[in-house]
């Protein structure tokens, strides 16, 4: 195997799989072959050709099992990446769950991916159900599932595929994708970038994995599957390749490219993952926050990246959107004394700095006031001097990003944000 400066070994794994859940009441009323067959003509031919055929392959495996054989699905999680009270409410009300898998080599097209999902989605609309997303952790409608499959020409979104959550510290933002590994490559990480930035590298994060993703696969382009592909250490990302991720490709600008770093972060904990680091390119002066702003000026010069790249799917926002639609019944239930017994709500909210803002928790102890809650940190603060563990802290409510009830075995109820953050495989710096 050649290394050189200019080129990162990526370590390949031998073959990937995917998962995919459809929750029912009672047995399938019909067989998966027969659930694919109504697809015909919707489905593009590269998706129910393959669908088909691994059907009628070892390569997958569609299983109907009773719900108590299965590992129970985190609700509080499922409702962070997205989850609605029907579609809880029918996981609750299921006896049964198709399970469909399939395995398949590292390359392209990721067949594993794109069989299991139509399968599972047919299966879901024959019943008018919902397909779990064993890997994200997430919902979709039948309909959100099949859209999310390439057209004709072999063409996806890869945002219906990768996530990019986020979480903060005091060096800025830390992103990661969420997807990635569906392929085969490992995921992305980038730390330090600053905080009013979250839209726009989140999108040029994305638009960073597709053009990684593209040099992954045509790595794996020949017969054999490689023990190792090379990418190259400064990898070029462009408008377009943003454009293309978020499924627009007409609408990019004559933008210039801007380099971006690869270094290889490998986990020290042997359960953990690995991450692909994007850093600034060598040479450049000044902290690596500094450059990504200057690259997201360049790539998104004259348009809004919060208007054109908006996630509406971006699973931290939604666990925020939740926590803080709760936030009127939880302070109900806390003056009512409607908690469990020796249960302790918490509320976590931003601290204001240089660099954005520090989330930190704190215990309640009283919330007279609808805009103000009065209670105790429950952390040391690197924003604050004066915010200490126990300290007295004054919050605003319009601070507050999360909540949570605690007992002796740990949350109860809540923590939207943290469920996010732990549904990775190494947890973001939160405090």
């Amino acid at each position: 195997m050649l290394i050189t400066d200019d080129f990162l070994p990526v370590p390949v794994p031998e073959s990937l799989s995917a998962t995919y859940l459809v929750p029912m009441a009672g047995l399938p009323p019909v067989s998966p072959k027969t659930a694919v067959r109504a697809l015909a003509g919707r489905l593009a031919d590269p998706v129910y050709g393959l669908a088909t055929q691994m059907l009628d392959s070892p390569l997958m495996s569609v299983d109907t099992r009773s719900i108590d054989e299965f590992p129970q699905l985190p609700p509080d999680l499922l409702t962070a990446f997205g989850a609605t009270e029907a579609q809880l409410g029918r996981l609750a009300a299921a006896s049964h769950l198709v399970v469909v898998q399939a395995e398949y080599r590292p390359g392209w097209p990721p067949a594993h991916e794109w069989a299991a999902r139509a399968v599972a989605a047919a299966v879901a609309e024959s019943v008018d159900g919902d397909v779990v997303d064993v890997f994200g952790l997430q919902f979709l409608d039948p309909a959100t599932a099949l859209k999310s499959l390439p057209d004709a020409q072999g063409r996806i979104r890869l945002v219906d595929w990768v996530l990019v959550p986020y979480s903060s510290d005091t060096e800025g933002l830390w992103f990661t994708t969420k997807g990635l590994r569906r392929f085969g490559l490992l995921e992305l990480q980038t730390q330090g970038v600053p905080d009013h930035l979250t839209r726009a590298w989140g999108a040029v994060l994305t638009g960073a994995a597709r053009r990684l993703l593209r040099d992954w696969t045509d790595g794996l382009a020949g017969e054999e599957v490689p023990a190792f592909v090379q990418l190259p250490v400064l990898a070029t990302v462009t408008g377009h390749d943003i454009a293309v991720a978020y499924g627009n490709p007409e609408q990019h600008g004559a933008t210039a490219p801007v380099l971006l770093r690869l270094e290889l972060d490998p986990a020290t904990d042997p359960e953990a993952d690995s991450f692909l680091s994007l850093r600034p390119p060598p040479g450049h002066p000044g902290p690596d926050g500094r450059y990504f702003a200057a690259a997201c000026a360049t790539l998104f010069s004259g348009i809004e990246p919060d208007v054109r790249y908006a996630r509406s799917g971006d699973a931290m926002s939604r666990a925020v959107a939740t926590a803080r639609a709760g936030l009127d019944d939880i302070r109900a239930r806390f003056l009512a004394d409607g908690l469990p017994p020796e249960a302790q709500l918490v509320v976590k909210y931003g601290l204001p700095g240089d660099d954005g803002p520090e989330y930190v928790w704190a215990g309640v102890n009283s919330w007279d006031a609808p805009e103000r809650i009065v209670g105790a940190s429950a952390s040391d603060a690197n924003t604050d001097p004066t915010v200490r563990i126990g300290s007295p802290v004054e919050v605003a409510v319009t601070e507050v990003v999360d909540w949570a009830v605690l007992d002796g075995t740990g949350v109860i109820e809540g923590g939207w944000t943290q469920a996010v953050l732990d549904a990775g495989e190494r947890p973001h710096p939160t405090h």
